[in-house]
């Protein structure tokens, strides 16, 4: 993680971060709304977890809708098109982060999403970042907003997630599907990071600006 944000060639791995990061973030809801879809399904079964379950997804959907916006505008600010992060395909290792998400959902059980949200807003960015980011780099605050915002806002989510997941009357299956999940998220997160880390600045064409935001190594 350290190795994402060093000083040298921050300006590049900062764009490829926020593309990256878009191609996770769109996710997030679609995501929830299955699994909220899922849980009332098995509320209506008899599911004593799927209940609490979808009400909390209901809630962090409205907390989450447009944040995948707060990135596009982030680049714009940072002056790379934001077309740039919606027109290549995405990393095989964002499809991994994401992709198991909407497996498990569909076969196994919507509470395994909450593995997934412990993870991504577990890693919240530091409140120190922004700062650093700009300072390192030069960008506008208006380029930095989803680092600044995500500072303020995960801690309060992971408490009310923890809070969930204590009440929540979760079988043995379902604790370790959670886990799993959250395992899983966290490997393929690492690796997400990693990669981003490796990104270098490429000299652009003559008259060209920025280098694109998706650079990611392969």
């Amino acid at each position: 993680m350290e190795d994402l944000w060093r000083p040298e060639d921050l300006l590049p791995r900062y764009l490829s971060y926020l593309g990256a990061m878009h191609a996770v973030v769109r996710a997030s809801v679609p995501l929830m709304l299955r699994a909220r879809d899922r849980a009332r399904l098995l509320e209506t079964r008899g599911d004593p977890s799927a209940g609490p379950l979808a009400s909390y997804l209901t809630e962090h959907i409205r907390e989450e809708e447009g944040h995948d916006a707060w990135l596009l505008e982030d680049l714009r600010a940072a002056g790379a098109p934001p077309g740039e992060a919606l027109r290549p395909m995405p990393a095989p290792v964002v499809a991994d982060l994401a992709g198991a998400q909407y497996y498990w959902i569909e076969h196994h059980h919507p509470v395994t999403l909450l593995g997934y949200i412990a993870v991504l807003e577990g890693y919240a960015p530091a409140a120190s970042l922004t700062s650093r980011i700009a300072r390192t780099t030069g960008l506008p605050d208006s380029a930095l907003r989803t680092v600044r915002e995500h500072a303020a806002l995960d801690t309060g989510h992971l408490e009310d997630l923890r809070a969930l997941l204590d009440g929540l009357p979760l079988t043995r299956d379902q604790e370790a599907g959670v886990t799993v999940s959250a395992m899983h998220s966290l490997d393929a997160l690492t690796r997400l990071f990693v990669r981003l880390g490796r990104v270098r600045a490429v000299p652009p064409p003559r008259g060209a600006g920025h280098p694109s935001p998706m650079g990611v190594p392969p």
